[in-house]
């Protein structure tokens, strides 16, 4: 009969370990600000990724930025880089990626000349201009998006709406003290892409937040400021966003997505 209580006692104490295991792993993976869960109280992050339709590599971290795209406290913007356009894969030949251009590999590279350790390769998700992880490296991103989302000291408030003539009405607001460049960045929500030659050849690519166009429309000083912004005429473009970025490509400030004009 001891024995048997004994028995008795032991699963208790087991089953009791098991929940209170069970209830902190629910409180590691569900808590409000964890790496897996949007922070909605933060202003948004802006995730870049550098890549490439003729990176074998690259199609998972494509697949993981569409699921950012989705995320309110995300801006994700995607830049095709064109040192991969002239690289040879064996019979199967090179791929020209339609979207890439040799200033989003300027971009990249002044990235990595800026941050410790840098350097360039796809896919490369750049955090709010302040660091970088492997795009298809899930936990790494959320954890480098959950820093950015606790980190508010001198970020700017953004706002992008409808202003007049088919402009956008930006206003920036906020308390960082450093100039800032404002800039209008253009992009195509999705796009599909079939690939014949290079390393992807035989693929079907599906790409989300393709940037066309970056253009600097402003610049803030310090005080509060309202511009107009011309979108400007982009007939592949159907998405665009607001960044204010310190100077010579720094960290990102503060971001807005322009309102949907579809919605």
């Amino acid at each position: 009969m001891r024995q048997k209580s004994r028995q008795i006692r032991l699963r208790t104490v087991l089953f009791s370990i098991a929940a209170a295991g069970s209830i902190a792993a629910s409180a590691v993976f569900m808590a409000p600000g964890s790496p897996v869960a949007a922070d909605n109280n933060s202003k948004p992050t802006v995730v870049e990724l550098f890549t490439s339709q003729s990176c074998y590599s690259c199609p998972p971290a494509e697949a993981y930025l569409g699921e950012l795209a989705k995320r309110a406290d995300v801006i994700a913007l995607e830049f095709h880089v064109d040192y991969w356009d002239e690289l040879v894969w064996g019979s199967a030949g090179k791929w020209k990626d339609r979207f890439s251009k040799p200033q989003y590999t300027e971009r990249q590279r002044t990235y990595a000349a800026r941050l410790p350790g840098g350097r360039s390769y796809t896919p490369q998700m750049v955090i709010d201009g302040q660091a970088f992880e492997v795009g298809s490296r899930k936990r790494a991103v959320g954890a480098a998006l959950h820093k950015a989302a606790q980190r508010q000291e001198g970020r700017l408030d953004v706002s992008v709406r409808p202003g007049t003539d088919g402009a956008l009405a930006v206003e920036v607001k906020g308390a960082a003290t450093e100039p800032a460049t404002i800039w209008l960045v253009r992009y195509i929500k999705e796009a599909t892409t079939k690939v014949l030659r290079g390393e992807n050849h035989g693929k079907t690519l599906v790409n989300h937040h393709v940037v066309t166009d970056v253009d600097r429309v402003g610049v803030w000083e310090g005080a509060p400021v309202t511009l107009d912004v011309s979108v400007g005429a982009n007939d592949a473009a159907d998405g665009c966003a607001i960044l204010i970025q310190s100077e010579d490509q720094g960290p990102i400030l503060g971001a807005a997505s322009c309102p949907d004009p579809t919605s």
